[in-house]
């Protein structure tokens, strides 16, 4: 009886080691791409200012029914500055959202937020649209990187209300009972610059 537990216990333990050399050779850019598209993410990579204008200009034009863009960072202003929509420095639940963000999570595709892109506003109290501007060097393992690296850049300053969004499909029910009544879910596109 031994010797077959043996045999299933290597095997099994040789699959683990596969599947980690696979996931190690995968880039980590590569592993939040996938899982962010697979969760309904729309991604748009760009590689000069020039092109995150012109994606936002096509995400402003795809979505006809928006009259506004809220927006609360002074950096990204300059980037939506030439659209033609109005500019909101107030949040709204029917008004979309341009922002930043702290790091975007490779293993399970979500993206990190806190009070520096979303004052003291719960996610789930926000609108449902959401256009988000991310570089390539906040891409992250996990959500414990992510953590830590909000604690080494604001050192002695932690922002508060860090939450994530880990679903891009905002009509979707929640499954999953842990997050029962936290739905975060956004209706979310993210404008990845390569800065790498």
């Amino acid at each position: 009886m031994s010797f077959f537990k043996n045999i299933f216990k290597k095997s099994k333990q040789d699959q683990q080691k596969i599947n980690k050399n696979t996931i190690k050779e995968e880039s980590i850019d590569s592993v939040f791409v996938k899982n962010f598209i697979d969760k309904g993410g729309k991604f748009l990579y760009c590689t000069s200012l020039q092109e995150v204008t012109g994606f936002l200009t096509h995400i402003v034009s795809e979505n006809e029914h928006w009259d506004a863009v809220t927006c609360i960072d002074n950096d990204l202003h300059k980037l939506i500055g030439a659209l033609n929509i109005k500019k909101s420095p107030d949040f709204s639940i029917n008004t979309p959202l341009f922002t930043c963000c702290e790091h975007l999570i490779a293993e399970n595709g979500s993206i990190l937020f806190s009070s520096n892109q979303l004052s003291d506003i719960k996610l789930s109290d926000l609108t449902k649209d959401f256009i988000v501007y991310a570089t390539t060097s906040q891409i992250v393992n996990n959500q414990t990187d992510g953590l830590t690296g909000i604690n080494s850049h604001y050192r002695g300053n932690i922002p508060s209300n860090i939450g994530a969004v880990k679903n891009y499909n905002p009509n979707e029910k929640e499954v999953d009972f842990m997050s029962y009544g936290l739905n975060n879910a956004k209706n979310l596109y993210l404008l990845l610059f390569e800065d790498l």
